[in-house]
């Protein structure tokens, strides 16, 4: 096992040393046996490796550290940083390079009068709902473990204590960019872009504009993870640019949940009076985001109204870019052909207009479950469905293939709720297992799996998730 500490050869500028708090009386909660595989960890599921992770005991090959960055927050710019959260090292593995970090561990030079700790049941939200879209083959960072600290935590009501430990190919944002634009020099922007191409899309090194190939790998990456977001109805609910990775990796797991019912305006964050981040505008604000991103870039495209043109026409493909991942996604999702998206079209009319689940509609459509999907509808959505019969008739192969692509099971929103008070009050961990077993075989179609369809008294209550600061 072989630990490095590329960050620090960034600017002094994008990060302090600082060294996580020690637990008081930490104890393992969930640790992912299968990703502490892909890591060569296993070993660390004892009470030695428990110590290193709740900062009692620090490796020496770690020089831990929190980055500095910024971000709009709902549309406004704010100095950040990780506030809570510290990057122990980077991991050397068979797949690559990868941060290993505490979230929850305590105070940093940028907490902001906060005071760095984190309470159980947002971290058991960040594990089970990341360990969801990895299995969904969805880019995500990814939770070894969540730990408890055996302290207190108070936020509108005192809360158990616990961190996640968060793996990711890097934590490099936007608002990294942002941070060294604003408070650093062009030098520090092309430090940070050539640290960025080398850590995650070094075949961009010998392009012409390697700045100009950055972004635009960036941007694919990004339109390719929102169009994955929109085809399993996943709401990130906080999509800040602090929040979006250069990587493409989903990130910062707050109040987040899966859509039930159909409908654009869907919103579950607390805070999100505006639905500024509604499931409907997360494409159109990806796209904002990525207008911050190529804002940090101008110093390296080219010099005045050069650079602005470039940076304009780059970002003008990102509405086509975006089309076609949603289109193909949402292709599979149907067994439809190029030409043929007019289905899609009809179909999101009658599930808005009969107040239709997603997940659902998708899972009976893919097991041709004509009764579930013709009881009390529409005659459209009847019209509709014998319409899809026609079309697709003789695609067998790419019928049977829906099932790789539509999940029969997602982590609703309100099981997760059920799930973390159940621990949080009772240590009742017996659905919070059950939904971590659904959710490593989305696609399995099993019996068990299919009894969780979305009750009746849940389809008309909206849930609303807290980001756990």
């Amino acid at each position: 096992m072989k630990w490095t500490s590329s960050y620090r050869m960034l600017p002094r500028m994008f990060y302090q040393d600082v060294l996580p708090s020690v637990a008081k009386d930490p104890s393992f909660v969930l640790w992912n046996e299968s990703l502490a595989e892909q890591l060569q960890l296993t070993d660390w599921h004892d009470e030695t490796g428990l110590l290193k992770l709740s900062g009692a005991q620090l490796d020496d090959c770690w020089e831990p550290l929190a980055q500095a960055y910024m971000g709009h927050q709902f549309g406004h710019l704010t100095m950040l940083g990780d506030g809570r959260a510290i990057l122990l090292g980077e991991l050397e593995t068979e797949r690559g390079v990868v941060d290993l970090q505490l979230k929850g561990s305590g105070q940093t030079p940028f907490s902001r009068r906060g005071d760095g700790r984190a309470g159980l049941g947002p971290m058991l939200r960040e594990y089970v709902m990341s360990e969801a879209l990895f299995y969904l083959n969805i880019s995500t960072t990814r939770s070894l473990a969540v730990i408890e600290t055996g302290e207190t935590v108070w936020r509108e009501r005192p809360h158990r204590g616990a961190l996640v430990v968060r793996v990711a190919s890097s934590h490099l944002r936007v608002g990294t960019f942002q941070y060294a634009y604003h408070y650093g020099t062009s030098e520090d922007v092309k430090a940070l872009a050539d640290y960025a191409i080398q850590k995650h899309y070094p075949h961009v090194d010998n392009a012409e504009n390697r700045y100009i190939s950055l972004f635009r790998e960036v941007m694919k990456r990004q339109a390719a993870l929102i169009a994955k977001w929109q085809a399993v109805g996943f709401i990130h609910g906080v999509m800040n640019t602090d929040n979006m990775t250069i990587s493409g990796e989903t990130i910062d797991y707050g109040p987040c949940a899966f859509m039930n019912q159909y409908d654009l305006d869907t919103v579950f964050s607390s805070i999100d009076v505006q639905g500024r981040y509604a499931y409907g505008r997360q494409p159109q604000i990806g796209g904002w985001n990525l207008a911050r991103f190529v804002e940090t870039l101008l110093p390296l495209f080219g010099e005045g109204e050069e650079g602005l043109e470039i940076a304009q026409r780059e970002l003008n493909a990102y509405g086509s870019l975006f089309e076609h991942y949603w289109l193909e996604e949402m292709r599979k999702k149907l067994a439809l052909h190029e030409g043929e998206e007019a289905l899609l079209d009809e179909l999101f009319v009658c599930m808005r207009r009969e107040q239709r689940d997603w997940t659902e509609t998708f899972r009976d459509l893919t097991v041709e479950n004509e009764e579930c999907l013709q009881l009390e509808c529409s005659k459209e959505m009847k019209d509709w469905y014998v319409k899809w019969k026609q079309t697709t008739e003789g695609r067998e192969q790419e019928l049977q293939k829906m099932q790789e692509v539509n999940p029969a099971f997602i982590p609703r929103n309100h099981l997760v709720d059920q799930a973390i008070e159940r621990m949080e009050l009772t240590n009742d961990r017996t659905l919070l297992e059950r939904l971590l077993r659904f959710s490593r075989e989305p696609f399995a179609y099993t019996e068990e799996q299919l009894a969780y369809r979305l009750p009746e008294e849940e389809k008309t209550r909206m849930h609303q998730t807290f980001c756990g600061t």
